[in-house]
């Protein structure tokens, strides 16, 4: 991929994820998280279908015969017999929880050259530390919490009550935010958008200074290449939930206890990200519908160019490309 393709690739996944996001919002009132989801899922695909290339999916939303709309390892889009690149997919990130009235829920692509993901099936989720590009390389995540922290600010220039960690509302998180805030930083915690927390912590003057604790693999490999695009810091380490997870990654033999940069899940910064709100978030506005056109905001990451941008765009209700 070289910088001259840069804007027809990320015309092309702006235009799936908006198509994605627009499905999923005319959805969100059906008081199902499984017909946002789906509606999501075909309206994606309908679009990478278009594509002017073809992609292999590298982790997409589930297995061949579990899912019938972007499965791991299908092939979409252009010369299917030729794949050019690797695409990670999520459709509907948080869109479980839209139908409890929470909020941050987006649709998200992202693409490397082929054969660059590496997925660590059959693990599903994974412990993660992403911080700024000034943090890369800097902090340990096997330190204990306060020495991250200390570490963190002295490299931001902030003092530890300054800083502003994101970690997911989960159970298994409780410690953790307990031990953030009695050490004096701040926490933000929502059910879910850790890939949105990821790329808070990358983007500058955002309000988050890093991400901890553990989510899913998916969110991971997104995360990191917008990580790698951005010269920021992340880093992923094999963390099971379930006894059926755990006997799964045994059996593959996948070291639990090594934290992997993101260079080992995505071996090239040539990547390529886009997000595209569905309900309003931290990091992006979410469909809104008015007099006959949707509008919708998309974050584009270019590894290519290292830029980023937030996109508004205004589209006619009757089409959803």
């Amino acid at each position: 991929m070289g910088e001259d393709q840069s804007p027809q690739i990320l015309k092309a996944l702006r235009n799936a994820t908006e198509s994605a996001a627009r499905a999923a919002f005319e959805q969100i009132g059906c008081g199902r998280a499984e017909s946002v989801d789906g509606a999501a899922a075909q309206a994606m695909s309908e679009a990478l279908a278009g594509l002017p290339f073809a992609v292999r999916i590298a982790i997409g939303e589930g297995r061949e015969g579990e899912v019938s709309d972007l499965y791991d390892g299908q092939v979409i889009g252009g010369d299917q017999e030729n794949p050019q690149f690797d695409l990670a997919v999520d459709s509907g990130e948080g869109t479980t929880y839209l139908v409890d009235g929470f909020t941050n829920a987006m649709t998200v692509l992202a693409l490397a050259p082929l054969g660059a993901m590496k997925v660590p099936s059959p693990a599903l989720y994974m412990e993660k530390f992403a911080a700024p590009p000034a943090a890369k390389g800097e902090i340990d995540p096997r330190w204990p919490v306060g020495e991250k922290l200390a570490a963190l600010g002295k490299l931001l220039g902030k003092e530890i009550g300054e800083l502003n960690i994101f970690v997911l509302e989960k159970p298994r998180h409780r410690a953790l935010i307990d031990q953030i805030l009695e050490l004096g930083a701040q926490v933000t915690s929502l059910p879910a958008g850790d890939i949105a927390g990821a790329l808070l912590s990358a983007l500058p003057n955002s309000g988050v200074d890093a991400l901890m604790g553990s989510g899913g693999v998916r969110e991971g490999i997104l995360s990191a290449c917008a990580a790698r695009a951005l010269g920021a810091e992340f880093q992923g380490r094999i963390d099971p939930q379930l006894q059926s997870e755990q006997a799964a990654v045994e059996r593959a033999g996948l070291d639990l206890t090594r934290w992997m940069p993101a260079a080992e899940f995505v071996a090239s910064e040539d990547t390529y990200f886009c997000a595209t709100g569905i309900a309003t978030g931290l990091l992006l506005e979410g469909v809104e519908r008015v007099e006959g056109r949707d509008r919708v905001q998309t974050l584009k990451i270019s590894g290519a160019t290292g830029e980023s941008q937030l996109q508004t765009t205004w589209r006619r209700i009757a089409s959803h490309v």
